[in-house]
């Protein structure tokens, strides 16, 4: 946290300072002290979901060839710069192909057989738990 700037007010019993980053702000009137936290992301694996058998349309509603697999794998991570280390291991793990990989929002959508697409999402969560130490979720199955 950085202080921004500082003002003392006549009576030297009140302080009003202003702070970048978390807020601290002191109200000069009520003299309560009121601390304002957001919460940011950390390194995380937020979503490991696999959709056994889908539905055609689905394919077509996500711009992937309906021919690619018989499942979907999809990933989400933060930050997002995972998703491409994510891409990696899991295109390594198995035989899967990237359906859909976004870089900026962090989600990665991969296509294959059903155990392919689970052996691939295992092997990411698996490294991104042991090797880069992110807080992870269970992989879900539909």
């Amino acid at each position: 946290m950085m202080l921004v700037s500082g003002l003392e007010v006549p009576d030297s019993r009140y302080r009003l300072f202003l702070f970048l980053g978390d807020e601290v702000i002191v109200d000069a009137s009520e003299q309560k002290q009121r601390v304002i936290q957001e919460y940011v992301p950390g390194k995380q694996v937020t979503l490991a979901h696999v959709i056994a058998s889908p539905h055609k349309s689905i394919y077509m509603k996500l711009g992937l060839d309906d021919e690619a697999g018989d499942a979907i794998g999809i990933l989400t991570i933060t930050p997002s710069e995972g998703v491409i280390i994510a891409a990696d291991i899991a295109t390594k793990a198995a035989g899967v192909e990237i359906g859909f990989l976004d870089r900026f929002g962090g989600s990665l959508v991969l296509v294959g057989d059903v155990a392919s697409v689970e052996s691939a999402l295992k092997g990411v969560l698996d490294y991104f738990d042991e090797v880069l130490h992110y807080a992870s979720v269970e992989m879900t199955r539909s």
